[in-house]
C-alpha cells in the first residue's frame, strides 16, 4: 500500500507539514507487513498555485496510486477529492518516520 505524507523536506526525518496542498514535498512510502519497503520524495507541484492547491495536490497523489495520506491539516475541497479516489486521510505530526510508524501501528486519528 502506498502512503503519502505531506512533508517540509525530502527524507524520513523531515517534519510532517501542517499544510497538505501547500507542503513542499510528499514522501510516498510503500508499506507492506508493517514495514516501509521503499520511499520516494515527490515535489509538490501545486504548492505555489494561487488557488486550488489542495485539489491539485490530491489529484497528483491519486495519480501515484496512493491509498492513504498523512498530514497536519486537510482542507474541505482537498478532502472531497481524496474521498472521490477512496484515499483515506490521517492526522500526523512530528517526523515523517514517526507518523508512518504510528500509521502502521493503527495509532493515527482519521480525518473525516
Amino acid at each position: 500500500m502506498k502512503v503519502a505524507v505531506s512533508s517540509i523536506g525530502k527524507g524520513l526525518e523531515s517534519k510532517v507539514s501542517t499544510l497538505f496542498g501547500r507542503c513542499l514535498y510528499f514522501i510516498i512510502a510503500e508499506v507492506e507487513n508493517r514495514k516501509i519497503q521503499k520511499i520516494e520524495a515527490v515535489e509538490n507541484m501545486s504548492a505555489g498555485q494561487k488557488g486550488g492547491a489542495g485539489i491539485s495536490a490530491a489529484r497528483e497523489i491519486a495519480e501515484k496510486g496512493v491509498k492513504a495520506v498523512i498530514t497536519g491539516n486537510l482542507g474541505p475541497r482537498a478532502s472531497d477529492v481524496l474521498k472521490q479516489f477512496k484515499i483515506e486521510a490521517y492526522k500526523g505530526s512530528g517526523s515523517v518516520n514517526d507518523a508512518l510508524e504510528k500509521f502502521m501501528a493503527g495509532k493515527l486519528e482519521k480525518i473525516k
